[in-house]
């Protein structure tokens, strides 16, 4: 069995969606400016995605009113979180955040619950790479595996009982690997301390740990993805991201990880409401802007809106409950 939080929705619902064409802008529309409550501190994956989306919309005019963003990382994200829930019905704020909306409360006492929210689109994916030492003995994601079964195998990510440890833990699960977890304050606190030699492995999205790469400090052993990446252009000495082999192609059975990036609304914002937001974001990402930063970040195209997104999380909730029952992770809010 794979072991993964993505589900086939990713892959086939999405990319007929991708496809589509907005439906027709629904008839509410917002009478003052929006807020974007950004579920982590500036400068992160989730802020620029915020910041990106604030932009396109102010620049190309597809809101009447201005978006203002507001960063809450408190508590891993959850404050972000908990402002979403204490909107009520107020149809102009919107939370920016990942699948921490519905990871957080099962791992942490948070004080708001999945269904305080409601998902108005999943616009992005971030990929995960396996990415060791430059001069680690292993060469390849077979010699990697072979020696983390050995145990005591340092690797580091970003936070506990978060979606780098989570990872981790899927792994350990597939292959019989046992890590020494280190949590770092960000992705790219692991990708320095990796750079260094200071761990064995982490578990960076690819733009994470780029520079690095580029330097020829680091390697990419494999992407968990159940296809290769898309981006030919030359990263170090003749290799590109397409050159990275699938995990499961090189010998590691977890087919797929991979964090969307995700729209929430107050569970009780009118269906036109969340309606009017999801063409927002449709039209957001037929622009060049927003193609030019899924490159440049190296993340995937997907969207996934309505009964779909519900879907996804549902199963991805099951999912993740699974785990965190298997780690001891599970929490009671």
């Amino acid at each position: 069995m794979h072991h993964s939080f993505k589900t086939a929705l990713w892959g086939a619902t999405a990319i007929g969606l991708v496809a589509g064409t907005a439906p027709a802008l629904a008839e509410w529309t917002p009478n003052r400016p929006v807020e974007f409550v950004v579920a982590s501190g500036a400068g992160g994956g989730t802020d620029q995605f915020a910041r990106i989306i604030q932009s396109i919309v102010q620049k190309h005019e597809l809101m009447p009113v201005s978006v203002v963003v507001t960063n809450k990382g408190g508590g891993a994200g959850t404050e972000a979180f908990v402002d979403g829930k204490l909107a009520g019905n107020d149809p102009h704020k919107l939370v920016f955040g990942t699948n921490n909306e519905w990871l957080l409360p099962m791992v942490t006492k948070a004080a708001y619950a999945p269904g305080d929210l409601r998902p108005v689109a999943a616009m992005a994916m971030d990929e995960f790479l396996l990415w060791t030492h430059k001069d680690a003995p292993y060469k390849d994601t077979a010699e990697f595996i072979a020696a983390a079964k050995t145990g005591g195998m340092r690797v580091g990510g970003s936070q506990s009982k978060d979606t780098d440890q989570i990872l981790s833990k899927h792994i350990e699960f597939a292959t019989g690997a046992s890590f020494v977890y280190i949590p770092f304050k960000s992705g790219g606190e692991a990708a320095t301390q990796l750079a260094g030699g200071h761990i064995a492995a982490n578990f960076n999205n690819p733009q994470e740990n780029m520079g690095q790469w580029r330097g020829g400090l680091v390697r990419p052993l494999c992407v968990f993805s159940p296809e290769r990446m898309r981006q030919t252009e030359k990263v170090a000495g003749d290799m590109a991201l397409s050159d990275i082999p699938t995990c499961v192609e090189a010998g590691l059975p977890v087919e797929e990880y991979r964090m969307p990036r995700t729209v929430w609304a107050n569970g009780d914002v009118a269906d036109e409401a969340v309606a009017y937001y999801a063409d927002v974001l449709a039209e957001v990402r037929k622009t060049p802007e927003w193609k030019e930063w899924l490159a440049r970040t190296s993340q995937t195209d997907r969207f996934v809106t309505g009964e779909n997104f519900t879907q996804m999380v549902a199963q991805e909730s099951a999912a993740a409950h699974q785990l965190f029952e298997r780690t001891g992770w599970l929490v009671s809010n």
